[in-house]
Parts: structure tokens; C-alpha cells; sequence
């Protein structure tokens, strides 16, 4: 028989090889960024502490691309993306968790369906879409600007509406939110219904506020798939100001002739709004996780 202390050391073990696995590269990102231009990033044996750690690479980068219009673009766009991703898949969930039709199930499982097709195959067909629609940067756009007091900067609204359209519902979002609809008891709509309120008014009072964490956890998981989103923008933008932060920092590769310090700098930064927007939504993400787990 196995010890109990060497199973739990193994255990322990097994946990710290996949903690170092994790985030490792991430350390190794932000050494590289702290880096000053006389160390040499690939020597051997790596260092991980750099010898003289310097803020001076996010500055520089900061300062010589625009990452200010990187963020502002992504930001702009991410948001828009969680908003019309918590409105349309509560809406879409609602019906098929809380109401009986013909054609429930069918509708359901056609839902679930559209999961398992690659973006690459509906690409095409959706560029032509937007560029007929002029929600491209290459359309005459209409500027959504900042004051000049908090930067002025300017984003073109129907190119961030078109970023934003393909991703503005997901099939995995209808069925996250049915699994934590399907759970509540029917009594709360009924007892709302008696006291005169319809479908929408149930949805908006009763159920909203109960399924708070599980929103939360789809806002989450929205941002990072709409923050990270490379091809689609790669695809739909030829205007530099207009990049979102993907194809920016791709293209610092270039502006700086790979010049991984200022690359990893950007990466870094990058990260910044994804764990603030994660630190924000914390206290539901645990509970709003679970939420699509039981078995409806």
C-alpha cells in the first residue's frame, strides 16, 4: 500500500509541474520586457531575472506605435461584443430553458450544431456580407471620438460594429445560459405572472438578477475570445489606425524589426484589461462557472 504522505507529495508534485507549465512562458515574457538593451535575451543558459530590470521597453513602445489606438479600438470592441453576447444569448437561452414549443429540442440541438463549424468556412461569405453592408474601413466611416481631455482618440464605428456582429452571439453563449435558466424554479414565474408581468418583464426582474454570475462568467469568457480575436480583424481591416491590439502587435514585428523586447513589452500590456476585467466579474466567475454544469 501507497502512503498517504508520498500520494499527496506526488499529487503536490504533479500540481507544481503544471503550475511551472502554465505560467512560465508568461514569466519568461515579462523578463524578456524588463530586459535593457545590452542584456542578451538569447543567451545560454537563459536568465530568467534580468541584471538590471527597466520600464524603459513599455515606454518606447508606447510611445513610437500607437498602442493608445491598439487599445482603444480593442476595448471599444470587446465591449460591444459582451453586450450584444449577454443580451442575445439570455434571449435566445430563455425559451428554450423556461417554455414549452414544437420544435424545442430540434431547435436546440441545430444550435449546438453550429459549435462544430470552423470560422475558416463562413470567413468568405461573411467578409463579402460586411463589405456590401459598409461595415468596413474601407466605407466612409462614422467617427466615434473621446473628448481631447481624456485623449481624443477616434474610433470608426461601423468597422467596430462589423469586428463585433460575428461574435455578437455563440452557440456555446445560448447554451451556457439555458444550463443556469434551466435550473430555477418555475414558481418564481409564476408567482411573477400573478402579479401582472409578461414574458419580457419575468426575464428582466426575476430571472436577470438571478443568473448574474453565470453572465458574468460569459462576459468573461466574451472578452478574452473578443480580446485574442486575430483573424477576423486581419481579414476585415486594412486602415492601420483601425487595428485592434492582435494585428497591432503583430505588426510591431515589423515596425520594429523584431525586436522582442519591445514585442513582449506590448504583449504585456496587452494583458492589462483582461485580468482588471476578470478582477471585476471575480466574485461571481467561481459560482457563474458551475452554473452550466448540472444536467438539464
Amino acid at each position: 500500500m501507497i502512503p498517504f504522505g508520498f500520494k499527496k507529495a506526488v499529487h503536490y508534485g504533479a500540481l507544481l509541474l503544471l503550475v511551472i507549465i502554465a505560467v512560465g512562458p508568461f514569466l519568461w515574457l515579462l523578463s524578456t520586457a524588463l530586459k535593457s538593451g545590452e542584456e542578451n535575451i538569447f543567451a545560454y543558459p537563459p536568465q530568467l531575472l534580468p541584471e538590471a530590470p527597466t520600464l524603459e521597453n513599455f515606454t518606447q513602445v508606447w510611445q513610437q506605435a500607437p498602442m493608445a489606438s491598439y487599445f482603444f479600438n480593442s476595448i471599444v470592441v470587446a465591449i460591444l461584443t459582451v453586450a450584444f453576447n449577454l443580451v442575445f444569448s439570455t434571449l435566445a437561452a430563455y425559451p428554450l430553458a423556461r417554455m414549452q414549443f414544437r420544435g424545442q429540442q430540434a431547435i436546440f440541438l441545430a444550435i449546438l450544431a453550429t459549435m462544430m463549424i470552423p470560422f475558416q468556412v463562413i470567413m468568405i461569405p461573411l467578409y463579402l456580407i460586411m463589405l456590401k453592408a459598409g461595415l468596413t474601413d474601407t466605407a466612409n466611416p462614422v467617427q466615434l471620438c473621446l473628448p481631447n481631455a481624456v485623449g481624443g482618440l477616434c474610433v470608426s464605428l461601423n468597422t467596430v460594429i462589423g469586428l463585433a456582429i460575428p461574435f455578437a452571439i455563440s452557440g456555446f453563449g445560448i447554451f451556457f445560459m439555458r444550463q443556469a435558466l434551466i435550473n430555477l424554479p418555475k414558481e418564481l414565474e409564476e408567482s411573477a405572472v400573478m402579479d401582472g408581468c409578461n414574458s419580457f418583464q419575468v426575464l428582466y426582474k426575476v430571472i436577470v438578477p438571478l443568473v448574474k454570475p453565470a453572465l458574468a462568467t460569459l462576459a468573461v469568457f466574451t472578452f478574452m475570445t473578443s480580446w485574442g480575436e486575430f483573424l477576423w480583424p486581419s481579414i476585415l481591416l486594412s486602415d492601420p489606425q483601425n487595428y485592434t491590439l492582435p494585428v497591432g502587435l503583430v505588426h510591431l514585428q515589423g515596425a520594429f524589426s523584431a525586436n522582442w523586447r519591445l514585442i513582449a513589452a506590448g504583449t504585456m500590456m496587452s494583458m492589462i484589461p483582461i485580468l482588471v476585467f476578470f478582477l471585476l466579474l471575480q466574485r461571481y466567475f467561481v459560482s457563474g462557472s458551475l452554473a452550466g454544469s448540472v444536467k438539464g
